[in-house]
């Protein structure tokens, strides 16, 4: 056995780890004779307040003036999503929830970096792109497009869109592997295991199905032995361990730290950070029979992406661009690479963890796993088509549970959707426009602040909102979406119960009742649309045109609007027109097709028999 190499199995404490869907990045040079492991464990992880590196990200591209101060950035990320095939329902359910934590985070003032994006390199994509006839590069291109323009039709404001296979990420994983190299954890052996080529893994024997099959995909892992380059993982246990204990927010929902936790206490094992069999990847450093395997190639997207158009590729411009990311979203399934692995890697290179790593759960549709083999699957450009962004974005967060599995059913989806933003919000609007159209020339009469004057039903829109901000901050979208929508319910029992349309035939003072009542209602509407916005920015873009607002104005709205006062007096609201059409199910358009076709055939034999009669 060559000196500084050693034989290892999967029963010997070693384990290689591949990617399933996230993120990725480049790499080269080094030495190629690695030392076996130097145990030098750090005494703990880096502090969030003893940051060493300022943050700094200008959102939009090209070149920028330089600050003399930069202001802290929130930086929240998806996975960049693995291009073996197009964008599914579970990549863009992630996307559509970061895009809305973004836009909150947006409202209160702060600086926005949302990073996502494609990771392009492993067996898997390689092994897709010659089932399409198509090179690596080519079938990478086409896949990470059909990505942006999904993104694009859900209204994904991201600031950021990195690719494993931009060139810039290389100076940034050669820098990365150097650091960690030089720290002592990375080093070479034979390893020998069972491997799923579609989650990219080893896998322990205990953990697969009859046949050893794997319990994710249903398919046998094959028997492979590969020389290797690893990640002394096991080294930091007990710092992981600790880490975990005295910062227990790291890891959310809280269910997900217990499964964290678990999966340490049972004991870390070194990982392959690379692939002998693999050629679409970035070679490892003065190696060219080996490539960089995904997860360690992937993860450090996140910090390569913050990189500046013109600016120096290297870790410390990167980093002093927005690292550590105050929030990582990921699904569940790849758990363990984000708040094991990942935060592992980053110590050993010198650099601080993430604020927080948040797992949410799996879709469902009609209680049951998609899969192309059941022929459930959920196609999400398919939906937009249909139903429109902000249809798909509303559902998604309001009845999914964030950090919970969910279930997608076409009839919940639709009642849903019309029951809420058709009826209870758009058409509280509407009439009351019309009201406004008919009483009062379209034009306010009174500003809110005045109209609502000793009213108690502006204390319970002002509490709802706080509920709503509360939620919001606590990532808990599907109550701040109820939040919001109570205030829409108690703004139609406040019209029902105060009746405007009686009052404004009353005359007089009931008339001047009336014309308030219109303004606290208008007013309400101004709240909504600022508070859901970053659910549904299309529809809440729209409910600011018909109260009289310039896009212009829209796109500057903050939280603080949110605060009641900001429609005055003369204000001349827009032509009433519906903000959200009612959906019409199958089966709703079939029953009216028929009654149409009965209709007609009733007036055939009524023509028929009135012949006979003539």
């Amino acid at each position: 056995m060559a000196a500084g190499r050693a034989l290892f199995s999967s029963q010997n404490g070693l384990a290689a780890v591949a990617p399933l869907s996230s993120i990725g990045y480049r790499a080269r040079g080094l030495a190629t004779s690695l030392p076996l492991l130097r145990r030098r464990c750090p005494s703990a992880f880096v502090s969030s307040s003893a940051r060493c590196c300022s943050r700094a990200h200008s959102e939009g591209a090209g070149e920028r003036v330089k600050k003399p101060e930069k202001e802290e950035a929130f930086v929240l990320t998806t996975p960049l999503y693995y291009v073996n095939a197009p964008p599914h329902m579970g990549s863009a359910y992630t996307t559509i929830a970061a895009d809305a934590i973004a836009r909150f985070q947006r409202l209160l003032g702060k600086r926005v970096v949302f990073v996502t994006g494609t990771d392009e390199h492993g067996e898997k994509i390689a092994a897709a792109a010659e089932a399409s006839g198509r090179r690596p590069r080519e079938h990478c291109d086409t896949i990470s497009q059909s990505y942006r323009i999904l993104w694009r039709e859900l209204d994904i404001a991201y600031d950021k869109f990195i690719r494993t296979t931009d060139l810039k990420h290389e100076a940034i994983v050669k820098e990365f592997y150097s650091r960690v190299l030089n720290n002592g954890d990375i080093y070479r052996a034979d390893y020998e295991g069972l491997y799923c080529v579609n989650c990219e893994e080893y896998k322990d024997e205990k953990e697969l199905l009859e046949n050893n099959c794997c319990p994710m995909h249903l398919k046998p892992c094959v028997l492979r032995k590969e020389d290797n380059y690893f990640f002394a993982l096991s080294k930091y246990q007990k710092t992981l361990e600790d880490y975990l204990t005295s910062n227990p927010d790291f890891v959310k929902p809280s269910f997900r730290l217990n499964e964290v936790q678990g999966w340490i206490k049972n004991g870390l094992r070194d990982f392959s950070i690379s692939r002998s069999s693999v050629e679409w990847g970035i070679p490892v450093p003065n190696d060219d029979k080996q490539t960089i395997y995904v997860w360690f190639d992937a993860l450090l997207g996140y910090v390569s992406a913050l990189l500046e158009e013109g600016e120096q590729i290297n870790l410390e411009q990167a980093v002093s661009s927005g690292w550590p990311a105050s929030l990582h979203l990921i699904g569940k399934d790849i758990l363990r690479f984000h708040a094991v692995y990942w935060p592992a890697m980053l110590l050993s290179a010198g650099l601080s963890v993430p604020n927080m790593v948040f797992g949410h759960g799996f879709l469902t549709k009609d209680g049951m796993k998609m899969g192309k083999s059941l022929g459930n699957t959920l196609e999400p450009k398919d939906l937009v088509q249909r139903f429109g962004a902000d249809a798909v974005r509303y559902f998604f967060l309001r009845e999914v549970e964030f950090g919970n599995d969910g279930d997608y059913s076409e009839d919940r989806f639709i009642n849903i959707v019309n029951a809420h933003l058709a009826n209870t919000i758009g058409n509280l609007l509407n009439r009351t426009l019309g009201l406004l159209k008919k009483n009062c020339q379209s034009m306010l009469a009174f500003d809110s602040t005045i109209a609502a004057e000793g009213n108690l039903f502006k204390d319970s829109v002002d509490q709802s909102v706080e509920k709503a901000k509360y939620h919001y901050e606590n990532l808990s979208l599907s109550s701040a979406c109820e939040s919001i929508l109570d205030i829409a319910n108690s703004g139609n029992i406040y019209m029902d119960e105060r009746a405007p349309w009686s009052l404004f035939k009353q005359g007089g003072a009931s008339s001047e009742m009336a014309a308030k009542d219109l303004v606290i209602i208008l007013e309400v509407m101004r709240i909504i649309a600022t508070a859901l916005s970053p659910i549904t920015p299309s529809l809440c873009s729209r409910i600011y045109s018909q109260l009289g607002f310039s896009k212009e104005q829209y796109e500057a709205v903050t939280w603080e609007d949110t605060k009641w006062g900001g429609l005055k007096a003369g204000q001349i609201m827009a032509e009433p027109k519906p903000v959200f059409a009612r959906i019409e199910n199958i089966k709703e358009v079939d029953d009216k097709n028929e009654v149409v076709q009965n209709k007609n055939k009733d007036k055939k034999k009524s023509s028929r028999q009135g012949l006979v009669e003539a």
